[in-house]
C-alpha cells in the first residue's frame, strides 16, 4: 500500500491522577476491505517503537483491533461491552492486560475521517489507566 494518507494520532493516558498525552502526525496507508477499515503507519522514535508498524482495524461491529508488528509486537482489542485479555510488548518485557472499552466512535468513509475510542486498562485485574485515542485520516493533497 502506498503511504498517501496523513494520519494524526492523539493518545491520552490517565493514571493515578496524572495525564500524559502523545501526538504523532505521519504518512501512512488507509484501506477499506469488505466492511472493515484499516489504518497503518510506521512508528517513530517519538513513540518509543521505532521500526514497528501499527495497523488499526475497525470492523462492522464497532470492534477496534490495534496490531503492532516488529520488535515490540502487540495486539489490543477494544470492543464495547466486552473485556479482552491482550498481549502487549513494552520493549522491556511482555505484559498481559485486560482491556475494557468505554466507547468507540467512528466517522470513516472512502476519503478518510475520524476514529475515537477509549478504554480502561488493567494489569492482573488491578485498574491501571484510562486511555483515549483520537485518529484522523486525510488523503495527502
Amino acid at each position: 500500500m502506498k503511504e498517501q494518507y496523513l494520519i494524526k494520532i492523539c493518545g491520552t493516558q490517565l493514571s493515578d491522577g496524572e495525564e500524559n498525552s502523545v501526538e504523532l502526525t505521519t504518512k501512512g496507508s488507509y484501506a477499506i476491505r469488505g466492511e472493515s477499515y484499516y489504518i497503518s503507519y510506521k512508528e517513530t522514535e517519538a513513540t518509543g517503537y521505532e521500526g514497528c508498524t501499527t495497523t488499526v482495524k475497525l470492523d462492522a461491529t464497532g470492534k477496534v483491533t490495534m496490531l503492532r508488528f516488529g520488535a515490540a509486537a502487540s495486539e489490543l482489542v477494544i470492543e464495547p461491552g466486552k473485556r479482552h485479555i491482550c498481549h502487549y510488548e513494552t520493549g522491556h518485557g511482555a505484559l498481559t492486560m485486560g482491556i475494557a472499552a468505554n466507547e468507540v466512535l467512528a466517522n470513516l468513509n472512502e476519503q478518510g475521517g475520524e476514529l475515537k475510542f477509549s478504554y480502561d486498562l488493567d494489569i492482573n485485574s488491578n485498574p491501571f489507566s484510562r486511555n483515549i485515542v483520537n485518529i484522523s485520516v486525510r488523503e495527502v493533497q
